[in-house]
């Protein structure tokens, strides 16, 4: 048969995802498998949302234009403007969730072999989306020891040459809960401007914010306006992942119509995810402060618990709900699997994510794993119990 594309063969399996058989083979034995590898929020929509679907008394489920439908574009103005980030409804182009808003930013950007530096461990689809855009991602490796906070700027200058086109940033970040200060925010703004380069900057995350770091957008940022380029989704704050809509946000004009031309060949982000988010927009405080409160909770039960586990420590993450753990193992990748395949603790297992997926750098998070505090504070107590009991059996180790 003819040969797989370079690009194809290129392209990493998602960390989060690619135990999913063992998962599957593990449930189909009844074994009860808690899900701490992927961050699906299990907090319920907002009843404004599941209304406005169940209402819908279209009769045809039309295109949508393809940056989105204006009334939906027209309000997010509103929901930006409480972050004192002042935009046009022209501004903001509708994609089908924040992984599309990447995947077209890069796209519209980059040329093939052109590169963008990014702090890690980063979300690991990040990668992939710079493959499908023939882009290079060039990595600057953040350590646990100081919480991920951001490498100094000198790390950032030696990786820059003629081929560097972007900084990409996750804020708050995924995988690991750091947000960035403002002296932070800083610095990279002062280093795009100096270089003349694109900031992504990933916000998807702003809603969950724990500690008294103010959040500062890449839009904030003075004198670089037209550098950077937003992406933002409403999966995660309004636990709405399977609508897939996310945002794509810029003030350069050209990258925009650039955008506006992949958009328009793929013609049109989700109908009926638009009608949801837009009725999202109506949500009440209460319902967005009970979703924090229930996050910083978990993070709070969950830092504390992996703490006292012999062998195990995780920072405190600062926001998202996401952290790294480090484990008295050698392979992350092999105790994750090993969890699914042929471990039970009173019929239950634990499904995490192994942290090699997060980083580029070969060797690094070996013995880390991303947990995602996605679960009740009993359910992370029984998934927590059963990750004990795990590494007191595993064979190999540490």
């Amino acid at each position: 048969m003819p040969e797989i594309s370079q690009r194809g063969v290129q392209m990493p399996a998602s960390p989060i995802r690619k135990l999913a058989p063992l998962s599957d083979a593990a449930k189909a034995q009844g074994v009860k498998v808690y899900h701490l590898n992927i961050g699906q929020p299990d907090l319920p929509s907002p009843v404004t949302a599941l209304d406005a679907i169940r209402s819908i008394d279209r009769t045809t489920l039309e295109y949508s234009p393809s940056d989105g439908y204006r009334f939906y574009r027209e309000n997010l103005t509103t929901y930006y403007k409480q972050y004192d980030i002042d935009l046009t409804p022209e501004q903001i182009i509708v994609t089908a969730g924040g992984s599309e808003a990447v995947l077209y930013a890069f796209m519209a950007c980059l040329n093939p072999g052109d590169e963008i530096i990014v702090p890690e461990p980063a979300y690991a689809n990040y990668m992939a989306f710079a493959i499908s855009a023939g882009a290079v991602i060039r990595t600057i490796p953040s350590t646990m020891e100081t919480g991920f906070a951001l490498p100094p700027m000198e790390e950032f200058e030696n990786l820059i040459n003629e081929r560097t086109k972007g900084i990409l940033i996750c804020n708050p970040n995924n995988p690991t809960g750091y947000v960035y200060t403002p002296q932070e925010m800083e610095q990279i703004r002062n280093l795009v401007k100096k270089y003349n380069l694109y900031l992504f900057s990933d916000e998807v995350y702003r809603e969950f914010i724990y500690n008294d770091t103010p959040y500062v957008s890449a839009c904030h940022l003075e004198g670089v306006e037209e550098n950077v380029v937003l992406i933002d989704s409403v999966s995660k704050r309004y636990s709405e992942c399977g609508i897939r809509i996310g945002a794509l946000i810029t003030k350069n004009q050209k990258v925009h119509d650039t955008v506006m031309k992949f958009c328009q060949a793929r013609l049109s982000p989700p109908l009926i995810g638009q009608i949801a988010a837009n009725a999202s927009l109506q949500v009440s405080s209460s319902y967005m402060q009970h979703n924090f409160d229930e996050y910083k909770g978990r993070r709070d039960f969950l830092i504390e618990r992996l703490n006292k586990i012999p062998g195990v420590y995780s920072p405190m993450p600062q926001g998202a709900f996401y952290t790294l753990a480090r484990l008295p193992i050698d392979d992350a990748d092999a105790f994750c699997g090993w969890c699914l395949s042929d471990f039970r603790y009173e019929g239950q297992t634990i499904f995490m994510a192994p942290a090699t997926g997060f980083y580029v750098t070969p060797g690094l998070g070996k013995n880390e794993v991303r947990i995602a505090y996605v679960l009740n504070k009993e359910d992370l107590d029984k998934a927590l119990t059963v990750l004990e009991k795990a590494l007191e059996a595993y064979p190999n180790r540490r």
